[in-house]
């Protein structure tokens, strides 16, 4: 694995994720989408592995946010 987060190509693969959910989260969606499947998709039984994922979700959201205003600030220093 890249990170503790970043699942790898072949682990990926393996896990028939879509191309557009391998990002830096797949590894913690592996073992949700696992658990939904042995649960039947009963929302209430995986929580907390959906819980790991969304805030991952949401700190990768905030870090892409962060380097965008730092590109903009820089870009505007520039000019």
């Amino acid at each position: 694995m890249a990170s503790s987060t970043t699942a790898s190509q072949e682990e990926a693969k393996a896990a028939r994720l879509p191309i557009g959910w391998r990002d830096q989260c797949s590894a913690l969606l592996i073992p949700l989408n696992k658990c939904r499947r042995k649960n039947n998709y009963m929302q209430w039984e995986c929580e907390h592995e959906r819980h790991e994922y969304e805030k991952c979700q949401y700190e990768d959201l905030l870090r892409r946010m962060k380097e965008l205003s730092k590109q903009k600030s820089e870009a505007a220093s520039e000019e």
